[in-house]
């Protein structure tokens, strides 16, 4: 992992306190400052919407939010879903076959008008056989259950960070009748 002690950064990014894990974000051409929580100068890159941890620990996993179960049950039809909340709002999104393209650009899929969410941010591939996330050259990266991905296989009830959000990758698959046809 870099850490940045003075001088400029190429590029813009998130980056933590090397010593109390106090978050800033920083442009192209901007000085690393002084920690304003401790005084401390080092900085490393790292995801300013995460939670804020000490150096060199992972991410704490989160408990699944409440609505999540009964966004699972209203679902009726077979397949994989992202799931979401925004503006105090669920959403529950079909993935169909092929890509699914996740961002704050009027042509992506699944768009989030917000700062913390790259223009193109992830894309989702869904098969036959399986889903996976890969993350598009975003600035905050995308995380899968915690951890920060640059491609993941995805399974039921998988969290996906992205920016501030948090989607839940949903499969639905069809229960067989217990009484025969005939």
């Amino acid at each position: 992992m870099e850490a940045f002690s003075a001088g400029t950064l190429a590029g813009a990014g998130s980056f933590r306190c090397g010593r109390c894990g106090f978050g800033v974000a920083l442009h192209e051409r901007d000085a690393v400052p002084e920690c304003p929580s401790c005084g401390h100068a080092r900085f490393t890159r790292a995801s300013l919407f995460g939670p804020a941890q000490a150096p060199g620990q992972g991410q704490p996993s989160c408990e699944s939010p409440q609505w999540l179960e009964e966004a699972r049950e209203a679902l009726a039809i077979p397949g994989d879903y992202l799931a979401y909340e925004d503006d105090e709002r669920v959403h529950v999104v079909p993935l169909q076959e092929g890509w699914t393209r996740v961002g704050r650009s009027l042509a992506a899929d699944v768009r989030f008008d917000d700062p913390t969410v790259s223009r193109r941010h992830a894309l989702l591939f869904r098969d036959e056989t399986q889903a996976r996330v890969l993350d598009d050259r975003s600035l905050n990266g995308v995380f899968c259950n915690g951890t920060r991905v640059d491609l993941a296989k995805l399974t039921d009830g998988d969290e996906i960070a992205i920016g501030r959000f948090r989607l839940y990758f949903l499969t639905v698959v069809r229960e067989r009748s217990a009484t025969p046809v005939g």
